[in-house]
């Protein structure tokens, strides 16, 4: 038990329930954090590449995901041991902060975790491992900038962005049907995109799924979708110069906020309060009608007495609209908000040249387009599917083709894939480790050989022989001068990914290298653990 002495003489426990606590120290505590921290980058590691394998992911409440976005799986295994949550963490700021390459980084930082067990085994401090992968991180970052090319994201008809989207799209189920999905993706970003600020608001892209139909069904709306339906079939389903309210008001009679009791001692009495009661949605129709509004869109319910005062005034309405498509449908056609009927007023309506309703399958199953909005473009993309899988996973994808978009439009500097870059980066790190006369030389070593297991992993798991092809990369990139050679995963009998097309951002390349490193930094300066008795 850790005792210690008060100025007193007195013993007082340091450490609460020692007998209940498992305690790791000095070389245990780095590869029990370290073997954790890896099994997560093992998991991932079949799933990196245009040929990576999916998992199949399956929640205890039975709801089953099969995906292979890194941030996704990690995300859904439920992981318990604290070390390993750090690679969680690390692969969903991959994705906040650049939207693609979850799986990479995680894979990256694994290696980097293999590299520093070898090296602590050989005795070297972790302090010495961490300095010297700090010093290579920096080395690998400059000289990336030296063999990363500057794009024009607008010749041959953004044909730069379409390929920079398909090689996102290239590892996904969705694979097959990359070259549309990578169209309408660009599509969607240019249509939103200031070009002058080289920025992109991706509020203003909206993502809706609808299950049936087929993925090359998936398409670009001109507008904002909305999962709702005209609230009474008799109403119009299409409305021309649409001007309309915004109400977060319910169509309904005030409640008193104390209870209280109402005494019917007659059928005068009940009809005296049914007309005042009817009285109330007369007046809501009159402030709406006023206003000069041709539709209401309501974020509550109504009754259909109101539905029905509503059809006999001429006035279209939607309720349940969800608060996130309220805040979008305001930005997007000038409307303010509306809380009280009598705040209602012509300046507060917003402005859409089409207001209209589709239909999908035989299911009768509706939704509501607006189109032509005044404000700004907003679009939508409606993504269909065989399955709420396929679908979900149509989601991400798409998800992933947006943000590499919106990075290139950001900074049109890139980097080539299939490995190219890794292993350009690789042996210019290892000519740099012989120029360190202190023991960070093998750390700087370890850190190259890290970065070469990227694609020994991507030639894996493309059914290559990953020696051969990682060596004939390798000598070709030496003798050749050429740092675009990679691993040709698709065979088409090239390695030179310049011309394959294959690229991907360096914002996104830098991030993995940064990212991986600091993690690997942080698990390498835990040299003590403290934890509940089941902590292994």
């Amino acid at each position: 038990m850790s005792l210690a002495f008060d100025e007193n003489g007195r013993p007082f426990i340091i450490l609460r329930e020692q007998q209940q606590k498992k305690r790791l120290k000095g070389i245990e505590a780095y590869k029990s954090n370290i073997i954790a921290a890896r099994t997560i980058a093992n998991t991932l590691r079949t799933s990196l590449g245009p040929k990576g394998m999916d998992k199949m992911l399956v929640s205890a409440d039975g709801d089953v995901s099969v995906t292979n976005d890194g941030a996704t799986i990690v995300e859904k295994m439920e992981i318990q041991h604290p070390t390993a949550k750090l690679l969680v963490e690390l692969s969903q700021s991959q994705d906040n902060e650049i939207g693609d390459g979850t799986t990479g980084i995680v894979v990256l930082a694994g290696q980097l975790l293999d590299q520093a067990l070898l090296l602590l085994d050989k005795g070297i401090h972790p302090l010495k491992i961490s300095d010297g992968f700090d010093k290579a991180c920096d080395i690998a970052i400059k000289y990336l900038d030296t063999i990363s090319e500057e794009i024009n994201i607008t010749e041959d008809d953004n044909q730069a962005l379409v390929q920079a989207a398909m090689t996102a799209l290239g590892s996904k189920v969705v694979s097959k049907f990359k070259n549309q999905l990578a169209k309408i993706a660009v599509e969607a970003v240019l249509d939103v995109a200031d070009l002058q600020r080289r920025d992109v608001n991706l509020e203003l892209i909206k993502i809706q799924t609808k299950t049936g139909g087929k993925i090359e069904d998936t398409k670009l709306i001109q507008g904002i979708l909305i999962d709702k339906d005209i609230s009474h079939p008799q109403m119009p389903k299409v409305i021309e110069n649409a001007r309309l309210c915004i109400l977060t008001c319910a169509f309904e009679p005030p409640k008193p906020k104390t209870k209280h009791n109402i005494n019917i001692a007659s059928a005068e009495d009940y009809k005296k309060l049914y007309k005042q009661e009817q009285q109330y949605f007369v007046d809501m129709v009159k402030m709406v009608k006023d206003s000069g509004a041709n539709i209401a869109l309501c974020q509550w319910g109504f009754d259909d007495e109101a539905n029905h005062l509503l059809l006999q005034n001429n006035l279209p309405a939607v309720r349940w609209v969800s608060g996130t498509d309220v805040e979008l449908i305001a930005m997007a056609t000038g409307a303010r908000i509306v809380p009280r009927f009598q705040e209602l007023s012509a300046d507060k309506l917003g402005e859409a040249k089409c207001i209209r309703e589709l239909q999908f399958g035989t299911s009768n199953e509706r939704m509501l387009v607006i189109e032509g909005c005044k404000l700004s473009k907003a679009v939508t993309i409606l993504i269909r599917g065989g399955s709420s899988m396929i679908i979900d996973e149509a989601k991400r994808s798409i998800h992933d083709a947006i943000c590499v978009v919106r990075n290139l439009i950001k900074n049109n500097r890139i980097v080539y894939g299939g490995g190219s870059a890794e292993l350009a980066v690789s042996l210019h790190v290892s000519s740099e480790a012989d120029k360190i006369s202190t023991v960070e030389q093998y750390a700087v070593r370890a850190f190259a050989d890290a970065l070469e297991g990227i694609p020994t992993c991507l030639a894996d798991n493309s059914g290559l022989n990953p020696i051969s092809a990682v060596a004939e990369a390798k000598s070709r990139q030496v003798q050749e001068k050429n740092p675009y050679l990679g691993i040709d995963c698709l065979d088409v009998g090239t390695i030179d990914m310049k011309k394959q097309k294959v690229y991907e951002t360096l914002a996104s390349k830098r991030q993995q290298i940064q990212l991986a490193t600091q993690v690997v930094k942080m698990i390498l300066k835990i040299d003590d653990v403290i934890a509940p008795d089941d902590y292994s």
